[in-house]
C-alpha cells in the first residue's frame, strides 16, 4: 500500500481520497486492513468510527467531492488519526441541546479519544484524535464509557449515587446504543452489522485480556 512508513516501532500510513459518501466505507475498510497489517486489529472498529465521523464531517462542512487526506500513525501506545482538508475553518463542538446530527460528531470524537484537537495547516486544516493501544486500554474504556454516559444523561439534575446512579447509567447506555443505531443507519450502514462487529471486538478484547 503506498504512503506507508515504518521505522523504530513507528508506523505511518497516508491515504488521500475524495470526500464522497461512497468512499467513506472503502476508506474505513482500508484503515482496518492497515491496522490488521500492523498487528493491532483490535483497534479497527474504534478507529473506523473515528475515520467515518471525520470523513463525514469533511463531506458535510467542506464539500462533497473535495480532496482530503487521512493519516494513521501508530507510535508507542497510541494510534493517531488525522484528517486533512483544504478548509481553514476550525470546527467547534455545538451545544448539547442541538437536534440530532447537529454538532454531535465532535462530541463523539471527544468521548472516544484520549486526546484530540485541530490545527491550521499550510493547505487548510487538520482534525486529529488519539486512541490508546496499551495494556490499560480496557480500564480506560470503562472510565470513558462512564464519562460519556454521565454527559449523555446530563449533569444539570441531582447527583445520583449507588443503585440509582447505576440504574440511570444503564438507561443512558440503552438510549445511547439506540441513538448510535440511528446514526449508523443514517450513514448508510447496517446497524445489526455494526452491533455484531462491536460484539466481536469486545469478545476478542476480553479473551486477550
Amino acid at each position: 500500500m503506498p504512503g506507508i512508513e515504518t521505522r523504530d516501532h513507528q508506523h505511518r500510513c497516508v491515504l488521500p481520497f475524495a470526500a464522497l459518501p461512497t468512499e467513506v466505507r472503502l476508506l474505513r475498510r482500508v484503515a482496518a486492513a492497515q491496522l490488521d497489517q500492523w498487528g493491532v486489529p483490535a483497534a479497527g472498529d474504534e478507529a473506523g468510527l473515528l475515520v467515518t465521523e471525520l470523513a463525514t464531517n469533511v463531506i458535510k462542512h467542506v464539500g462533497e467531492g473535495t480532496l482530503a487526506t487521512l493519516i494513521l500513525e501508530w507510535k508507542r501506545e497510541r494510534l493517531r488519526v488525522e484528517m486533512h482538508d483544504k478548509s481553514s475553518t476550525l470546527p467547534a463542538p455545538r451545544g448539547a441541546d442541538c437536534d440530532a446530527e447537529c454538532g454531535r460528531g465532535l462530541h463523539m470524537i471527544a468521548a472516544m479519544a484520549v486526546d484530540w484537537g485541530t490545527v491550521v495547516t499550510a493547505l487548510g486544516k487538520a482534525v486529529w484524535c488519539e486512541i490508546e493501544l496499551g495494556s490499560e486500554t480496557a480500564c480506560r474504556r470503562v472510565e470513558r464509557a462512564v464519562e460519556m454516559l454521565e454527559s449523555y444523561r446530563g449533569k444539570g439534575g441531582a447527583v445520583l449515587e449507588g443503585r440509582r446512579r447505576e440504574a440511570a447509567l444503564e438507561e443512558s447506555a440503552i438510549e445511547l446504543i439506540a441513538d448510535l443505531m440511528h446514526w449508523t443507519s443514517a450513514r448508510g450502514l447496517d446497524p445489526d452489522d455494526v452491533l455484531d462487529r462491536a460484539q466481536m471486538h469486545y469478545e476478542a478484547e476480553v479473551e486477550a485480556a
